[in-house]
């Protein structure tokens, strides 16, 4: 007898998942452009908003780029980053005091844990591409590197 209003038999926890790998780990424009694509036939599981734009934030998961972000890195934080590093992705309030809040949060969090922070890099971005749903919302994105 089912409990609650889930009824196993209806649903499905995962209802699109695609993986496209080189077999050898080769890195390629070629690889990457193909993910892009198959995330272009994922629109059926009905993840769209209304405006026909606004996304439920179906996305790729790849290789960390070192070498790339080791680049941007050095340029936004006027310092090279460690052998060991890592990167995390903030969405954070467009309201610049908020924001400015968030980021002296995040750096005691982080300082209580015995990390350094090497610094923020603001994460271009395209809003052309995005509906009216979420340019209501839209986040500042930036980058935390963190040694």
């Amino acid at each position: 007898m089912a409990n609650g209003l889930y009824r196993l038999d209806e649903f499905r926890d995962n209802c699109g998942f695609g993986l496209i790998a080189h077999t050898k780990g080769e890195c390629s424009h070629r690889l990457l452009q193909t993910a892009i694509e198959a995330l272009t036939c994922m629109t059926h599981r009905g993840g769209i908003a209304a405006d026909g734009k606004t996304g439920d934030g179906c996305g790729l998961l790849i290789q960390k780029p070192d070498a790339f972000l080791r680049s941007v890195a050095e340029e936004a934080c006027a310092t090279p980053l460690p052998e060991l590093y890592a990167v995390g992705v903030m969405m954070l309030s467009q309201d610049a005091g908020c924001r400015a809040q968030s980021k002296v949060v995040i750096a005691n969090e982080l300082a209580r844990q015995g990390l350094a922070l090497s610094g923020w890099r603001e994460v271009p971005t395209d809003p052309e591409c995005l509906g009216p749903i979420a340019l209501e919302t839209l986040p500042v994105i930036e980058h935390l590197f963190i040694a």
